[in-house]
């Protein structure tokens, strides 16, 4: 499901904001994760299964590592952590590649290739084990008390709105909203607005620069004229640059009309100084 699908913009989100407000405050960490999942399933099904993993896995890993009685012990608890996060973006995202790259030198070599595993690659892997990471990191070097409601910690996790496309969240930087948070027609407004606008950078701007920028790239090189190669380089450039740029808008406005703080992550990518700056 994507913020720009009609299920998103007219059943998904107008029903959690009819209903969110009017909820008990106790239950609205429950429904904002019930509505995440389901968010999640509609666009992955079954691989719902490896984020609610991710999740369990995330959030016993982090009473080890703060019951370990040495810092040795606390080291192991990490790297474990960490290993079993990378290990399922590895083999999900990866692997496939890896084989594939294996079979193109064993043909060189006239050596039987490897059957490639029918892996599909889950929506948004890098986003949430990143964010898990970030919070078994922070609890190593006690930057972070450990997060002891499963609710609360699993709405870390899988909250919607940068469920599937970011902004990356560190735990510490939403770790007091997680439990409480002001609910105000301001933010309701402002987040709107701000998701309004990322919306219409993606539709209106990006999607159509896409369109034009598809087109001449799918050109024959015969008829790849030079001003026709650079049209469809900067549009390309400004498409890529609108989508991501609207869908950090969409999300942050969306974070804020439930009362979270997203930061900034979209801040001129294009005048920065080193690859580091950009990344």
């Amino acid at each position: 499901m994507l913020f720009n699908s009609p299920v998103f913009l007219f059943l998904f989100l107008p029903s959690l904001l009819l209903l969110y407000p009017i909820i008990p405050e106790r239950f609205r960490n429950a429904t904002l994760l019930l509505y995440s999942l389901v968010f999640y399933y509609w666009g992955s099904g079954y691989l719902l299964v490896l984020l609610l993993f991710s999740i369990i896995c995330n959030y016993l890993f982090g009473f080890w590592l703060v019951k370990a009685s040495s810092r040795a012990k606390k080291k192991i608890a990490v790297a474990a952590a960490v290993a079993t996060n990378l290990g399922l973006l590895f083999y999900f995202k990866y692997v496939n590649f890896l084989i594939n790259e294996l079979n193109n030198l064993f043909a060189v070599l006239d050596i039987p290739g490897i059957n490639e595993p029918n892996i599909i690659l889950p929506i948004g892997i890098s986003f949430f084990t990143f964010q898990a990471m970030s919070y078994q990191i922070d609890l190593y070097y006690g930057r972070i008390e450990i997060q002891k409601n499963l609710i609360n910690f699993a709405l870390f996790i899988t909250l919607f709105p940068q469920l599937i496309a970011g902004p990356i969240v560190r735990y510490s930087q939403i770790a007091e909203q997680i439990p409480k948070r002001q609910l105000s027609s301001n933010n309701y407004y402002l987040g709107l607005q701000r998701f309004l606008f990322g919306l219409a950078k993606k539709i209106i701007i990006a999607d159509q620069l896409g369109g034009v920028a598809d087109k001449i790239f799918a050109l024959p090189p015969n008829e790849l004229s030079f001003p026709t190669a650079w049209i469809g380089t900067v549009f390309f450039a400004l498409q890529i640059f609108y989508d991501f740029s609207g869908y950090s808008d969409m999300a942050i406005g969306l974070g804020r009309v439930f009362g979270f703080s997203y930061p900034e992550n979209f801040k001129y990518p294009y005048i920065s100084r080193s690859i580091t700056e950009f990344w």
